[in-house]
């Protein structure tokens, strides 16, 4: 629960600060091409931002069989992994997250990523000196667009939604934050155009985390609320 008047940022981590959008596309396409059930990149990137099960559902479809779900999910993981050793963060992200420290901001990695896949994405990101709190996958019931992770990061931060800010990169993302009144920044560096996340109300859109930060001054993150 909320315990101050300190203000927050919230950051979705991937396609936001690491850049791993197109690893989680192939990966699952991969995963599904394994699995006899392909289905075009295109179609898979569009639902990057929801947890596995809300997205196999989109996918798939909610009245398939579900006994394959945990091998995909396992099949999509040990693809994925492939790549930790060489996850990069996205342009400026590190500096970015550590100016929002710098003005007084909480911030918080509010990131659904499973706890094994965490860790490399911190390593990526490589400013843990400027991070209060980092959740997973496991402090959500539902997977976003359900808002649980952003329930769960002001829990645990001592954060108020009404004193805070989620930035993300997917429509996914503006959905959660919406269901708890949270402005919404969008970054396109995900993949997702800046018409797609205007509309479905982000209150501002930048191309990555260097433009955001360049920006940061005049941006929803340095409004007080």
């Amino acid at each position: 629960m909320a315990t101050d008047n300190q203000r927050g940022v919230l950051f979705d981590v991937d396609g936001t600060l690491v850049d791993t959008t197109y690893l989680h596309t192939v990966s699952w396409w991969e995963a599904l091409r394994q699995a006899d059930q392909p289905v075009p990149m295109a179609t898979i990137h569009r639902a990057i931002g929801m947890g596995s099960d809300k997205l196999l559902d989109h996918l798939l479809g909610p009245e398939r069989d579900r006994a394959a779900d945990g091998k995909l999910r396992d099949a999509h993981d040990s693809l994925y992994g492939e790549y930790w050793e060489r996850l990069v963060p996205l342009p400026r992200a590190a500096d970015l997250v550590r100016a929002c420290a710098a003005r007084g901001l909480r911030v918080v990695l509010a990131t659904s990523a499973a706890a094994h896949e965490v860790g490399a994405l911190r390593r990526a990101l490589d400013a843990d000196d400027a991070i209060t709190t980092v959740t997973c996958a496991a402090d959500a019931e539902q997977s976003k667009p359900a808002p649980d992770i952003l329930v769960a990061a002001l829990e645990q931060s001592g954060l108020d939604a009404s004193r805070v800010v989620f930035v993300g990169d997917s429509v996914w993302d503006v959905a959660a934050a919406g269901k708890l009144d949270i402005p919404c920044v969008g970054l396109t560096c995900g993949g997702t155009s800046r018409g797609e996340l205007a509309g479905a109300g982000a209150v501002a859109v930048y191309d990555d985390p260097a433009a955001l930060l360049e920006a940061l001054a005049d941006s929803p993150l340095a409004a007080p609320r």
